[in-house]
């Protein structure tokens, strides 16, 4: 498991907003259909960076569902939108919300709903 010490930025709060971020788009998982939206982010204070991880199922309401954890420098490169998923639940920790847990954000850790 992979320990990620907390530091108290802004960006690690639940409900953090976009506007804390630079992002660029990673790619799109289409493992087992999903087509989730994967992106880097880096926090604009404190300048760590985080995998975002969006998918949503278009013929289902509130199946929005979002995951985020920090990654360090080292693993940044090995990260692909395929092996994402794996990354976040391995994590000591990451935040995740949206429609589908009616939630603007929560902590969580281990496996991660993606799919249907």
């Amino acid at each position: 498991m992979n320990k990620i010490q907390k530091l108290g930025c802004a960006c690690e709060k639940p409900a953090s907003t976009y506007t804390e971020f630079r992002s660029s788009e990673l790619g799109i998982d289409k493992t087992n259909g999903r087509f989730a939206e994967v992106s880097i982010q880096q926090c604009k204070l404190c300048q760590r960076i985080w995998i975002h991880y969006f998918v949503e199922y278009e013929s289902f309401s509130k199946s929005g569902r979002w995951y985020k954890g920090i990654v360090s420098k080292k693993d940044r490169p090995q990260i692909t939108p395929e092996n994402a998923v794996e990354y976040l639940e391995n994590l000591d920790w990451y935040v995740y919300g949206g429609s589908y847990f009616d939630s603007k954000g929560e902590f969580g850790q281990g496996k991660l709903r993606v799919d249907l």
